[in-house]
């Protein structure tokens, strides 16, 4: 069992298990290699205090228990993201057995970047060069031997997507967790050469740090790779060290050390180190090396010594390098061609979605209705009380069932769909078409993702928004991904276009549905950058901050993998939380509908109220009922709206397009009343479930309050502007 405290995030295991932690670079196969070593035997949550995933398994080998913990992926150990702050500080101070660092065989020159810190921290490594199949395939060619005598530590090539390597890397992990030597005992003990050495002047003051470091600090940490952190005046390192030893940071200024950085937390307590320390910082800075350049020595060094090692273990043919995938990337990238390709793969996975959905909804809705009669049937036999059935029956398990075969089929096709665009590796490219124009909006580019994810549910895209690193850029995110369609509005968003807008035109109806949609989506997005503009420049001011963004190799999908992610990760988690909010909604729903105030129920008294409004804005007051009604899933507005017009006391669905026509023609719709509703259904509050995962992912009501009022006010006086302004000009059939 793992578990995390907070500050240190140390662990707690049982005395006879070996820690392993899985550190890497994004893009490498990391999480590959995870589930192939655990399988099913796996834990996920957050790192005390932050918002990033923690996942956390467990595989035997040669009857030996190990954990295997994998840390978020990072480029270094910088500590400039909260990413690299979780994985530096588990490395320092949880104390793995054995690190486990994998790198991608085609891109090795960068990822070695990261094993050369994590060898500064911890002799106790192994690195893992996987996806060995992609370099044969660009003939390029890897001394694993000459790398593993390079770095002293044993190096395994794999291909974690069919399981090659995975026994020799577990044969690894276990002779390293074998070896006898502690956290420290490497070349800051001074028993070998350091495998990085960086300017002169910084060895000199080196030579001086270490040995007070290791006196003061004994074992906790590597005493060469904490006297970088001491000179260069890493806050973060220094933080965590503080937490770690249990003291807080006005402790020292008893002693009268008080400077900037904080570098009293550790060298206050010891004068001989402190006063080596401010010596050796005042000699670097008269060298022209203070604390920030200082921070730039040291990662040029880094990258020129992977450069270095890279060039020594690497052999392939230049002209034959990545050249496929640059081929395609001169197209999907391109400023002529990105654009127009992005817009038409989203199409035509709305159309997919569109066509593909509806037998199986027709179906699923038949099954469960089905039930629903065999459920009355019982309340019945067991002389329940009528309205105790009409509550349950009628009220939570009719919503349930109709948010489930409204939502589960889309669900099911949009999310695959999705992750093969994601595990082809599209999404990234996505993510540079767009860049630029979230930069204008002063938002970060990775939104451009999270927005997609919005597309198939806004709940998931809420929560796809901790890969934004900023705290004020994620906000921005998790407070516009609502303006963008969720598949819970498609439904409704295509019977209106069905019966409005393409009505007549027979099986061509379906693409011209999809291009208004992808119409409505576009508009959805411009409407996105705007807010987020709007957003950037006042409550959550500041500059967008840059970023790295890789575009990875193009891989041929898995789709048993992609199936089992985008159904189990995506498609029920999402369906799980729909159906908690919206079982209590039923019922509130039904008695609503069936308790009678006067000659008319509560609901019929709050369209009637809601009716001035929904005049001036195009629609009618029940329109804005079902609205506010369908807040647990937007699915069940248009089934609230049958179930108003027609008087009944339960939610109704219509029988045909046809039959949904002829109701709404009958209730005095009109094309404005069409084109005002499905503005609205783009630019309203979110549903309960987004609502929830919001509260959950800010922890402040606050934030779900402005996530509920901006798009809502937002779509009032877009309606409200259109509405008028038809009817001034006569349009529309007003």
């Amino acid at each position: 069992m793992v578990s995390q405290r907070a500050g240190a995030e140390r662990l707690e295991t049982g005395s006879n298990e070996v820690v392993v932690a899985l550190a890497g670079n994004p893009n490498t196969g990391k999480s590959t290699v995870f589930n192939q070593l655990t399988g099913l035997r796996q834990h996920t949550g957050n790192w005390p205090g932050k918002t990033v995933t923690n996942a956390w398994g467990s595989y035997t080998y040669q009857g030996e228990p190990y954990v295997l913990v994998d840390l978020p992926g990072t480029y270094s150990l910088l500590a400039n993201s909260v990413e690299e702050e979780v994985a530096r500080h588990f490395l320092c101070f949880a104390r793995p057995t054995v690190t486990v660092v994998v790198l991608d065989a085609t891109c090795l020159e960068r990822n070695l970047n990261l094993a050369l810190q994590i060898l500064e921290i911890t002799p106790k490594v192994v690195v893992c060069v996987n996806l060995m199949d992609e370099a044969a395939r660009k003939k390029i060619r890897l001394d694993l031997l000459k790398l593993a005598a390079i770095l002293g530590v044993p190096v395994v090539g794999t291909n974690a997507r069919k399981g090659e390597g995975l026994v020799e890397l577990k044969e690894a992990i276990r002779q390293v967790a074998g070896q006898a030597s502690s956290l420290c005992e490497n070349d800051a003990s001074g028993k070998g050469a350091p495998l990085v050495r960086y300017d002169e002047a910084i060895e000199e003051c080196l030579d001086e740090l270490v040995p007070l470091v290791r006196a003061h600090l004994g074992d906790r940490v590597n005493a060469r790779w904490a006297a970088l952190r001491l000179l260069e005046e890493d806050e973060s390192f220094l933080e965590a060290l503080a937490v770690f030893n249990n003291k807080n940071k006005d402790s020292n200024k008893d002693k009268g050390h008080d400077i900037d950085g904080g570098t009293d937390e550790v060298a206050g307590e010891n004068s001989e180190l402190w006063d080596s320390l401010q010596r050796n910082k005042s000699r670097l800075a008269a060298q022209g090396m203070g604390a920030n350049q200082l921070k730039d020595l040291i990662a040029t060094t880094l990258i020129r010594k992977a450069e270095s090692i890279a060039q020594q273990v690497l052999v392939f043919v230049p002209e034959n390098y990545q050249q496929f995938d640059r081929r395609i990337d001169n197209i999907v990238t391109s400023k002529r061609w990105g654009i127009p390709l992005m817009l038409l793969f989203l199409g035509g996975i709305f159309w997919l979605t569109i066509v593909g959905a509806n037998y199986p909804s027709q179906l699923l809705a038949a099954g469960l209705f089905w039930l629903e009669k065999k459920l009355a049937a019982l309340f019945l036999a067991v002389g329940a009380p009528a309205w105790l059935q009409g509550m349950l029956v009628e009220g939570m398990y009719r919503t349930v069932a109709w948010v489930v075969a409204v939502m589960l089929p889309p669900m099911a096709i949009f999310f695959p769909l999705f992750t093969l665009l994601e595990d082809l590796g599209y999404l990234p490219r996505v993510a540079f078409n767009l860049d630029n124009f979230f930069k204008k909006a002063c938002a970060h580019g990775k939104q451009a993702l999270t927005m997609c994810m919005g597309f198939g549910c806004n709940a998931a895209g809420v929560i796809a928004c901790r890969i934004i690193d900023s705290p004020r850029e994620r906000l921005i995110a998790t407070i516009t991904n609502n303006f963008v369609p969720c598949n819970g509005r498609f439904p409704t968003l295509i019977a209106l276009t069905t019966i409005f807008l393409v009505a007549g035109q027979g099986p061509i109806g379906a693409v011209w549905a999809a291009v208004w949609i992808l119409t409505a989506i576009v508009l959805s997005v411009f409407i996105t950058l705007g807010v987020s503009k709007l957003l950037s420049q006042t409550i959550l001011r500041g500059l967008p901050s840059s970023f790295t963004l890789e575009l990875p190799p193009y891989r041929k999908p898995q789709l048993g993998r992609i199936i089992v992610r985008s159904v189990l990760d995506r498609t029920l988690f999402v369906l799980a939380r729909a159906v908690r909010v919206a079982a209590p909604a039923g019922v509130v729903i039904w008695l609503l509908a069936n308790a009678q105030w006067g000659e008319m129920s509560i609901l019929a008294y709050c369209a009637q109220f809601l009716d001035p409004l929904g005049h001036l804005l195009g629609m009618d007051g029940y329109i804005l009922m079902a609205f506010f009604l369908g807040i647990p899933a937007n699915e069940i507005v248009i089934p609230i709206l049958i179930m108003g017009y027609s008087g009944a006391g339960s939610l109704m669905e219509p029988d045909s397009i046809s039959a949904l026509r002829a109701l709404l023609a009958q209730n005095g719709w009109t094309m404005l009343t069409a084109v005002c509703t499905m503005l609205f259904m783009l630019n309203h509050f979110p549903c309960g479930t987004t609502l929830w995962t919001i509260r959950q992912e800010t922890q402040s009501m606050k934030w779900v309050l402005v996530s509920f009022l901006l798009p809502t006010v937002c779509g009032i006086l877009l309606c409200f502007v259109i509405a008028q302004s038809v009817r001034l000009l006569g349009l529309l059939g007003l």
